[in-house]
């Protein structure tokens, strides 16, 4: 078996004894405080500008490899010996709003990624491929009992295109359907300046699919973030009532990204 050793340091881990509920990413999430038990670690309070400069992001998730909402939290209270209620949050951050389930369910974990973990460096060739990992406290030798060995293939979602925003559907005269989005970028976004975010990619193109009680109806590519559903492909489709339409970037390199959606009544 292949050994490969990353260290990676965190600042707080634990688990979720409430449920988080989905809420808008954006904007302050003022719902109920969601519970945490640390394993390790502490957390604090911050101002809401700290937040705004990055401060207390976490990763909640099921432990998998690719399944974490990445969110902000203002205030943390001590409630008993390591256990904290989290309030004030932002959440989807970083692209990961396509992530966020209808509730993270008691159990989840979390991390506290102040500091940013530094990734492990794999080759773009060993994307998918199955690798052999020992994983445990970087201060005792490979040979602790405290360590575990896993199997991962990563898909490597640093590359990922972010997913698409702000659909709209408008119907024309004709009885055809207009789908508008506006793009997001991963790559140097931050700058207000700019009339239009770097594209980050070798090219603009997307993937369309409308979707019907899960089943997809139709699948189409664009060069641009417009698409029309035309009255004959609908009836073609026999898309009646209410459809889902998704809409992904893509990118050479990473393939689909994730899907933004909107849910069209024909």
């Amino acid at each position: 078996m292949r050994a490969r050793v990353g260290a990676l340091r965190w600042w707080a881990i634990g688990l979720t004894q409430s449920a988080l509920v989905r809420h808008a990413p954006a904007i302050w999430d003022e719902g109920e405080a969601l519970e945490v038990r640390l394993l390790h670690g502490a957390l604090s309070s911050v101002s809401e500008a700290a937040v705004l400069n990055g401060r207390n992001l976490c990763a909640i998730g099921d432990g998998s490899s690719d399944n974490w909402e990445l969110f902000q939290f203002q205030e943390a209270e001590l409630i008993a010996p390591d256990t904290y209620l989290l309030r004030r949050r932002l959440r989807g951050q970083l692209g990961t709003d396509a992530l966020m389930p209808d509730a993270w369910p008691v159990g989840s974990w979390v991390v506290l990624m102040n500091g940013t973990p530094a990734q492990i460096d794999l080759a773009a060739s060993l994307r998918r491929v199955a690798q052999h990992y020992r994983i445990g406290p970087a201060r005792r030798g490979l040979d602790d009992p405290s360590y575990v060995a896993q199997v991962q293939a990563f898909d490597g979602n640093g590359l990922r295109p972010y997913a698409p925003v702000h659909l709209r559907a408008d119907v024309l005269g004709s009885g055809d359907i207009a789908i508008s989005w506006v793009r997001r970028t991963r790559i140097d976004g931050d700058g207000w300046d700019m009339a239009e975010v770097p594209l980050g990619e070798d090219i603009e193109s997307y993937c369309v699919r409308v979707l019907k009680d899960g089943a997809v109806l139709r699948e189409d590519s664009v060069s641009g973030p417009v698409w029309t559903y035309d009255a004959a492909a609908q009836a073609a489709d026999a898309a009646l009532g209410a459809v889902v339409v998704e809409v992904a970037q893509l990118s050479a390199r990473y393939g689909a990204g994730l899907a933004g959606r909107i849910t069209v009544d024909l």
